[in-house]
């Protein structure tokens, strides 16, 4: 007979965005004439700047000849947009990079998600707390979280990231982690990292033979020039740190689909030995947590570029053709300039909501290096509950910050990808029914 993988079964019901929808779709049917306003999910709004759209155009032409036909492409990405990334997205940095370290994808969530199969499931894995749920979904469906009691797994080490530390994580003393995943600007709070904080990290990994996950899909949102935008501008971090990036935020392409992911030729993770497999004690089975044999021994080291190169040639046949011409035209000049006025217009939003929400008395995070709002939701209200209340007292949508983690609870998340119009009529509506 066939078996269901069972680790799925342990995720929770439904995905915190689908949750956000089907509560929305069921005030639509109560109230079927309702103009209802979205700050929730974190999609773009405005069209794909000129220059993408005309390459896009030259590449559909391109693909009716049959001089200019593309079928299947590298499974790494085009070097025509891999040269391109490293001519512009590292090297005004000081960051040097090789070609084959950089693989096209079709958008960060893929990757971000597939990057931990080919990590073994006994890894401790630590998140910044709230996260995007992703990073830990896409562990539990290997069997790696453990068991979840209490709105926490129990093989997950969170570190909270609140207003009390200044969304600032701390290093955990009595935790070890293998695997750290990282989100700067961070989704959902909207708050950054600097490179002292960040430096503290790559210590760690570096002294603790950990590997640290780092998204950097917001990264063209930062205007404060002491806030790095890549990991790699901390000296070691190519021997530890693997680095995913996404066009979805920065030109607009959540319905293109293309982003990347850097996996550096320097970086390695052990192989383990083992003079019998993977034992579990009586009291660890209880509790669903295993251990690493105590006669475990370091093997040889394997090199994770080559590892996640040969993942690839094997689960993905790469990005379309057109994504790419597109993603290659943002770097042009005028590509460049198109997509900085576009990102210019969110952060209009967000400025503007960051003041607009303060005014009216509330606790505001994030909006300055990022296109999120993080708010604290009133005393004695829950996430949840300020959700349901702000849809049904002035039709507008925001996401629940408990959806992000525990240290979540009390906060919600807006986004600035509306437009101006929108943002404007938001803000009125919140200023009237919190009156």
């Amino acid at each position: 007979m066939a078996l269901v993988n069972v680790h799925f079964l342990n995720l929770q019901n439904n995905y915190l965005f689908a949750d956000i929808a089907k509560k929305v779709n069921a005030y639509k049917v109560m109230h079927p004439k309702a103009d209802i306003i979205s700050l929730g999910i974190g999609d773009v709004t405005q069209p794909l700047c000129p220059a993408v759209t005309e390459a896009m155009h030259k590449a559909v032409s391109e693909l009716g000849t049959a001089e200019g036909f593309h079928g299947y492409g590298p499974e790494q990405g085009y070097a025509f947009l891999r040269e391109a990334i490293l001519k512009n997205d590292f090297l005004p940095r000081g960051i040097h990079l090789d070609i084959d370290e950089v693989f096209i994808n079709d958008g960060a969530k893929s990757d971000t998600g597939n990057f931990q199969e080919i990590l073994h499931w006994d890894n401790f894995i630590g998140v910044t707390d709230p996260i995007y749920p992703v990073y830990i979904d896409s562990n539990v469906m290997i069997g790696r979280c453990g068991t979840f009691e209490d709105g926490r797994w129990t093989n997950v080490v969170y570190m909270p990231c609140t207003a009390e530390n200044g969304f600032v994580p701390q290093i955990p003393k009595d935790r070890h982690m293998d695997v750290i995943y990282l989100c700067y600007p961070n989704n959902p709070t909207g708050t950054v990292i600097t490179k002292q904080e960040l430096r503290k990290w790559v210590n760690y990994a570096l002294k603790n033979d950990a590997l640290i996950l780092y998204d950097a899909a917001y990264q063209a949102y930062i205007t404060d020039p002491d806030i790095p935008h890549s990991i790699y501008e901390i000296r070691g971090a190519r021997k530890c740190a693997v680095e995913f990036r996404s066009y979805s935020k920065t030109a607009g392409f959540t319905g293109v689909r293309c982003g990347y992911t850097i996996v550096p030729k320097d970086l390695t993770v052990a192989n383990l030995t083992f003079g019998r497999e993977y034992s579990r004690s009586e009291e660890l089975m209880q509790a669903s947590l295993f251990s690493r044999s105590a006669s475990s021994t370091e093997g040889e080291r394997i090199n994770v570029n080559k590892l996640w190169n040969r993942r690839q040639c094997t689960k993905f046949n790469g990005a379309s053709y057109i994504s790419q011409r597109a993603a290659e035209a943002i770097y042009t000049p005028e590509g460049k300039q198109q997509v900085k006025a576009t990102i210019d217009y969110y952060m209009q939003n967000a400025h503007r909501l960051l003041e607009g929400l303060q005014q009216l008395g509330f606790e505001c995070y994030g909006g300055r290096n990022a296109p999120y709002i993080w708010m604290k939701t009133p005393e004695g209200s829950s996430s949840w509950q300020f959700f349901e209340a702000l849809l049904y007292g002035a039709q507008v949508v925001c996401t629940p910050g408990v959806g992000f983690g525990p240290s979540g609870e009390g906060y919600v998340r807006f986004t600035a990808f509306g437009s101006h119009e929108t943002t404007e009529k938001a803000l009125e509506r919140i200023s009237r029914w919190t009156r």
